[in-house]
């Protein structure tokens, strides 16, 4: 599957016999990201429970995925939300860019997808934003608040927020 990962292994065995004449370095070389990723993206795969899915639309762009995530408990089961996963040159020092592209009613989440996670944040107070210690399997952590209004809605009436969450899984995410 890690189409990249094959590219990496070919390029280090060229490392020795490689001539001037042949390629220029900018066809030879691998970013530290794609380096990073080759391995990332294999323990992010080993790791994900059966409810979530990655998916790579171009195989030899390990920074950018979608991930599907299909609930089997609590308010959001039978729903299917897809997040997508844009991993800059600057990773491992700049957090992935992650939005979920499925319309959700969900206190982490606005309804444009915009996601609030304190590890996706560069600089935190707390110290729980980015680190270059941090890997794409610690996105799979959402406890942050950001869509207030839904929040709020939780914590005032939970069974009508239950049905609202409802109401979107059939609306949107079938």
């Amino acid at each position: 599957m890690l189409t990249l990962a094959s590219k990496l292994k070919r390029d280090d065995g060229l490392k020795g016999s490689r001539t001037s004449a042949t390629a220029s370095d900018s066809t030879r070389r691998v970013s530290v990201r794609d380096r990073l990723l080759v391995k990332e993206v294999a323990e992010l795969e080993a790791n994900l429970p059966c409810t979530c899915k990655v998916h790579f639309p171009d195989p030899n762009k390990l920074h950018c995925f979608q991930l599907t995530v299909t609930p089997d408990e609590g308010y959001y089961q039978g729903g299917k939300f897809q997040f997508e996963t844009e991993v800059p040159d600057a990773y491992n020092m700049v957090p992935p860019k992650v939005k979920c592209l499925t319309r959700i009613w969900h206190p982490n989440i606005t309804e444009t997808g915009e996601i609030c996670l304190s590890l996706l944040r560069e600089h935190s107070i707390d110290g729980t934003g980015w680190a270059p210690t941090r890997t794409l399997k610690d996105l799979l952590n959402f406890d942050d608040p950001l869509n207030i209004e839904a929040a709020e809605h939780h914590l005032r009436d939970k069974e009508d927020f239950r049905n609202k969450v409802e109401d979107y899984i059939k609306r949107y995410a079938r």
